[in-house]
């Protein structure tokens, strides 16, 4: 066997295994949380946590009313900040980072996670705009 036949045979296996890891996290990401429709995600609001977990300048621009800024960023440090026997509602512009930041905060023992299908930039309802 020639060594560029060995190489290729290296990366194929580096690719492979990647994917498989992509796969992984992507289920994993997927089961972390519930995703609820805006319709279902707007009927509790009031009864629940709800965390926009963009960055600040993006929730200052606009964000669902009644929401605190948690950025996913400074998630590692606040993830004390949240109550577990409530539910958490998570949001950000386009659902990756919410999913991302349920599996984080499902890892840290909370339990009732849910995320905004289609996150933000689909949202209809209520909203808050900080003044410039």
């Amino acid at each position: 066997m020639d060594t560029s036949t060995i190489i290729n045979y290296i990366l194929w296996g580096f690719i492979i295994a990647w994917g498989v890891y992509e796969l992984v996290q992507y289920f994993r990401r997927k089961n972390a949380s519930v995703e609820l429709p805006q319709e279902d995600f707007s009927k509790r609001l009031r009864k629940v946590q709800l965390v926009d977990i963009r960055e600040k300048d993006e929730f200052d621009a606009g964000h669902i009313l009644g929401a605190r800024n948690v950025p996913y960023s400074m998630l590692k440090q606040r993830i004390t900040d949240f109550r577990k026997d409530q539910p958490i509602y998570l949001y950000d512009d386009n659902q990756t980072i919410s999913k991302r930041a349920a599996l984080k905060l499902r890892k840290a023992g909370y339990t009732d996670l849910y995320t905004l299908k289609g996150g933000y930039k689909k949202w209809t309802g209520k909203i808050k705009r900080k003044a410039r």
